[in-house]
């Protein structure tokens, strides 16, 4: 029976191959997207998910409460792992992170020559960390491979990297910035892409007093931004009891933050969804975008399913005959019902395998778009499978059972006489209003993208406060001897003709790399409540980047702060209305007396980070030490021979480092590569909803154009243009998609004001925007319609009458 029922199935779909070709295709696009968006959140949600301890490890943050507003940060004190050890010996476990990035290391190849590289997943952590996370050892002992200084641990890409082999790696010599030497004890097998911990190379904490870190290991004052603790907490320890005890803690620690600061734990679980801090990985996720995009891909299957229902109630009445011989031979409902079910079931199975098809070859563009890597053989993933499992019976249940109980419900002698009226006009309405939907889901996504775009567009137009075009960004060594070098280095540089302006400073304006601190303005007696943002550099900085003055001018040059610039903002947030009131007054940074210097200079507000955040108080001073980049103002003309100039004088100078440059507008525009990449996304979900919606608007016009043949011939014969019959066909489905627009604009409004309350500097989006979303679709249903109509209006009246 099973049998027979599919071979009937498959034979009527032969007969009907336009049909069957339009809702495989349909289905097939809405499946692959709906697949591809849960191998997305299927990779997304499993972050260092196989941490055999991961409900226990916790991240401690740093929360602060100010006049600017609550701020969660990750970055920690260097001693806070010491403090917690001592201070809650029941924590079996804890551990320090700090990433290192952007440090160069050289290594001897086997004809002593010395090659260098500039690496970005460097970290310094202990035997601990090893303890907590689980990664796979390939060479070494992970209990005492980071016991000793002057080690590190690698992993076998990292290894492969450096001396062409792992498995020889063990035991040889790698140097960290030209001054210490590192014996390499362990080997990680190559990490898994989902993990927040990317450590490429890991160097033991024990090195860390060797390093720049050294005169900071036992300041509770200074967080770091680069360091992370992580703790595990016992079983008889829940995070909100641990989480009470961390507010003595603070207090003893911190005593002067401990009104505006607390310690809180973040679950690992958590940790990669969390927008508020920042990730080693830098790939946060949030759990709105999961929903977004689960949202997405439902709405995607729901428009294909919605095509399917279209067409086959619109094929109804041509199956009218069919069903009441069928019935007339003793037929039962339910026997229809599972017949017509197995015509949906063959469709959706081949939609399935075209869909898995067409998911395969377009997962290298998804992992280039999202910078992810979503496996290949996502097939051999249970869930995966589990997933299409689950797609298919839906679907299937979905598409084909309302179809199949209208068929099945036909009266056999209405049938045979072709009297099918009542269906057809239920059919009309039913269909009228799944177009509707069709075209709301569409047009909210139509919406969304035209905002997402705008929002981009403002971003990359919206005036930042300095000029970036046409500047390089060098990191610079960290030594003290290079130090002696960079006088001779800028005026060098700046005898390129091609070169405008050079700057050394330790960020540049708009910069991921920020220090934060409080300070003490006009002699007060107590520091300010909020923290202002410090600017380390030279007084050629304020030229180059075309920094403005509103009251004042820049400090002298010096190698040492000898006077400080301010901005608005942190006027305003001392309650100061005249800018030139500050010029003269006596600011403080960390209660340091040679730090008290003048204030000289206000600069108008320039952007620190983002347009997401607001501009924070800025203080700038010279402080030769601090420098970490050459700031390299050129002319847009002849850049590639100005470029190789610098090269070659900066490879000079300095022998032994590597050199890499950086364009700035470059750099800020990776602010927003989330919003870009999401803009994309929502290009590729716009065009699939469209093409779906309108493969079943020509599936419909067609199916359509067939039932009235003769209507169209006698209109003809009365002198119908043209236009006409075009207009006949097209009036209908216009005025659908006009009432799924009023549905769908206030939605798409509603949630496109939701996502834009995380910029503060935005856009406020106009009558353009919707204007816009209906003329395209509009457009978009005309094209389709329009030229099937014409298709059915072009035929001879003759030939349409003798048709009937």
């Amino acid at each position: 029976m099973i049998k027979n029922y599919f071979k009937t199935a498959w034979r009527s779909l032969l007969r009907n191959k336009s049909y069957t070709i339009i809702n495989i295709t349909g289905l097939a696009i809405g499946i692959a997207a709906c697949l591809l968006i849960f191998l997305v959140i299927h990779f997304e949600t499993g972050f260092d998910a196989y941490h055999a301890k991961k409900d226990h490890i916790y991240r401690v943050l740093n929360k602060r409460t100010s006049s600017e507003g609550v701020k969660v940060r990750a970055g920690l004190p260097l001693t806070m792992a010491k403090g917690l050890r001592i201070d809650f010996p029941q924590l079996p476990l804890i551990t320090s992170v700090i990433n290192d990035d952007n440090k160069q290391l050289s290594v001897k190849d086997n004809a002593g020559q010395i090659k260098r590289f500039k690496e970005e997943d460097l970290y310094i952590t202990d035997t601990q960390f090893f303890n907590i996370f689980d990664f796979t050892w390939v060479a070494g002992d992970k209990k005492a491979a980071l016991s000793e200084p002057n080690t590190v641990v690698l992993t076998q890409r990292m290894a492969k990297k450096f001396f062409g082999d792992w498995e020889n790696s063990m035991g040889k010599t790698i140097t960290y910035e030209n001054k210490i030497d590192l014996k390499v004890t362990g080997i990680l097998q190559d990490l898994p892409a989902t993990t927040d911990l990317p450590v490429q190379i890991a160097i033991s904490y024990p090195t860390i007093t060797s390093t720049d870190y050294k005169n900071n290991l036992e300041d509770w004052g200074s967080n770091f931004g680069s360091h992370n603790c992580f703790v595990v907490l016992p079983d008889n320890v829940s995070e909100a009891q641990f989480n009470r005890e961390l507010v003595p803690f603070i207090k003893k620690h911190r005593p002067d933050e401990a009104k505006r600061e607390e310690f809180l734990l973040q679950p690992l679980t958590q940790m990669h969804f969390d927008t508020r801090t920042n990730l080693f990985s830098g790939q946060v996720f949030s759990k709105d975008m999961i929903r977004t995009l689960s949202l997405i891909g439902i709405f995607l299957l729901v428009i294909a399913c919605v095509n399917f229902i279209n067409l086959a109630t619109a094929q109804a009445v041509n199956r009218s005959k069919e069903v009441g011989i069928r019935k007339v031979l003793g037929s039962k409902r339910q026997q229809l019902v599972l017949q017509f079910l197995s015509e949906t079931f063959i469709i959706t199975l081949f939609s399935v395998v075209l869909a898995m098809a067409l998911s395969e070859a377009a997962l290298p563009a998804l992992n280039s778009l999202l910078e992810i890597k979503l496996n290949s053989g996502f097939i051999t993933d249970p869930v995966i499978v589990a997933f299409l499992a689950a797609v298919l019976v839906v679907v299937t249940l979905l598409s084909g059972l309302y179809p199949s109980m209208v068929l099945s419900g036909f009266n056999p002698i209405a049938a045979l006489k072709n009297k099918i009226t009542g269906v057809r006009s239920n059919g009309i309405t039913l269909r009228r209003s799944l177009v509707v939907v069709q075209f709301g889901i569409a047009q909210v996504l139509v919406i969304g993208t035209i905002v997402i775009i705008s929002q981009l567009n403002h971003f990359k137009n919206s005036p930042l406060g300095f000029d970036k075009d046409a500047v390089i960004t060098v990191n610079l060594p960290g030594d003290s001897l290079s130090r002696l070098r960079m006088k001779a280095l800028q005026n060098e540089i700046l005898q390129q003709p091609n070169v405008k302006s050079v700057s050394y400073s330790f960020a540049s304006p708009s910069d991921n790399a920020n220090w934060g601190s409080s300070i003490t303005y006009d002699n007060a007696a107590v520091e300010t409540e909020f923290s202002v943002n410090l600017k380390w550099a030279d007084a050629d900085y304020f030229k180059l980047y075309n920094l403005k003055f509103v009251a004042g001018g820049p400090y002298a040059k010096s190698d040492t702060v000898n006077a400080y610039v301010v901005n608005e903002t942190l006027l305003k947030n001392l309650g100061v209305a005249n800018p030139k009131d500050a010029v003269g007054k006596n600011l403080n940074i960390w209660g340091d007396k040679k730090l008290t210097q003048k204030i000289v200079g206000v600069v108008k507000d320039f952007n620190v980070t983002s347009l997401r955040e607001q501009i924070p108080p800025v203080v700038m001073a010279a402080w030769t030490d601090q420098y970490s980049i050459a700031n390299i103002k050129l002319t847009p003309a002849n850049m590639q021979p100005t470029l190789a100039s610098i090269e070659k004088l900066w490879t000079k100078t300095f022998p032994d480092n590597v050199y890499e440059y950086r364009f700035l507008d470059q750099k800020i525009a990776n602010f927003y590569r989330k919003e870009s990449q999401l803009s994309y996304l929502y290009k590729i979900f716009a065009g699939m909803a469209i093409f779906i919606s309108c493969l079943g608007l020509y599936g419909m016009v067609s199916f359509m154009a067939v039932q009235r043949t003769k209507e169209v011939g006698i209109r003809k014969t009365l002198g119908a243009s043209v236009a006409n019959i075009v207009y006949l066909f097209s009036k209908e489905f216009t005025m659908l998609i006009l009432v799924s627009f009023v549905i769908s604009a206030p939605v798409a409004w509603y949630f496109m004001q939701q996502w834009l309350q995380g910029f503060t500097y935005r856009i406020y989006p106009g009558v353009g925007v919707f204007a816009l979303s209906i003329t395209l679709s509009i457009i978009i249903a005309w094209a389709t319609v329009g030229y099937k109509a014409i298709q059915a209006a072009l035929v001879n009246p003759v030939k349409s009458l003798k048709s009937e």
